[in-house]
C-alpha cells in the first residue's frame, strides 16, 4: 500500500463496520499482525483505506491468507517518493522484511493530490511516477508482471477550496501511466463520495473502491495470463 492519506485512510472508522476475518494480517514491526483499521497508521485521526477490504475480496476470491505492508504516508508529494529518498526507502524495506515470509502479489497505488495544486507538479507526473515504478520493481527483483493498481483521485477535488486545481490533468497522467503498462489495473473513483473536506474518500466510498481495486486486479492477472498462453504457442 503506497501513496499519501487517500491509500492510508481518511474514511471515519465508525461510518462502516469492522473487517474482522482471522485469515488478514498487517505487518507492524516488521512481524504479521491480526489485522485491524486503521492499518497504515501514519497519522492519529488515520482511518479507513482501501487495504482491508480489498484484502477481504482477496481471501474469499483465493482462499489465501493475505497480508497488507503499510506504507502510505499523508500529504506527501511523488517526488518526496523519489527512489532514494526515505519514503521510497523505507518501502523498499519494508516490502523486503515481509518477502522473507510471503510472496507480494500486488501494488496498491494512490496519489497525486499533493501534485494538483501546481501546473508544473502535475505535468511533470506522469515523468515521475515512471521512474518511481521502474525502480521500485527492480530494487525488489519484482517481475514486469507483478499487479500494479493505479487508483484514480476523487472526482469531488473540484468542490475542494485548499488547491488541487490541477487533478484532472494528474488523474489524466495516472491514466495514461496505467494504460501504457500491461501489468497496471486503472482504478475509477468515478461516483465516490468524500469526506466533509472534499479532499479524503469518506469510509462508505472506501469499501466500494476496494471492490474497484480488486476488479482491476482480477483484470490484470486475467490479461497477463491470457498474454502467457499466447507467447507459449
Amino acid at each position: 500500500m503506497i501513496g499519501q492519506s487517500n491509500m492510508a485512510g481518511r474514511g471515519f472508522l465508525q461510518d462502516v463496520s469492522p473487517i474482522e476475518n482471522e485469515h488478514l494480517f498487517m505487518l507492524r514491526n516488521g512481524r504479521w499482525q491480526p489485522l485491524a483499521d486503521p492499518v497504515n497508521y501514519d497519522r492519529p485521526f488515520a482511518g479507513v483505506g482501501p487495504g482491508p477490504s480489498f484484502a477481504e475480496e482477496y481471501y474469499k476470491a483465493f482462499g489465501r491468507e493475505v497480508g497488507l505492508i503499510p506504507c502510505a504516508d499523508g500529504g506527501t508529494t511523488i517526488s518526496e517518493w523519489a527512489p532514494g529518498g526515505l519514503l521510497y526507502d523505507n518501502a523498499v524495506m519494508t516490502a523486503k522484511l515481509a518477502l522473507r515470509t510471503s510472496e507480494l502479489k500486488g501494488i496498491l497505488w494512490h496519489q497525486g493530490e499533493s501534485d494538483s495544486d501546481r501546473k508544473e507538479d502535475a505535468e511533470q507526473y506522469i515523468r515521475r511516477i515512471v521512474r518511481f515504478f521502474q525502480s521500485l520493481l527492480r530494487d525488489l527483483e519484482l517481475s514486469n508482471r507483478t499487479p500494479i493498481l493505479i487508483g484514480e483521485l476523487g472526482h469531488y477535488l473540484g468542490s475542494y477550496t485548499g488547491g488541487c486545481d490541477y487533478f484532472e490533468t494528474v488523474n489524466q497522467a495516472l491514466r495514461d501511466f496505467a494504460g501504457s503498462w500491461d501489468q497496471c489495473g486503472f482504478v475509477s473513483a468515478e461516483g465516490l463520495t468524500s469526506n466533509p473536506d472534499f479532499l479524503h474518500f469518506n469510509a462508505v466510498s472506501q469499501r466500494e473502491f476496494r471492490r474497484r481495486y480488486f476488479n482491476a486486479y482480477c483484470d490484470v492477472i486475467n490479461r497477463l495470463s491470457k498474454d502467457e498462453k499466447g507467447d507459449s504457442k
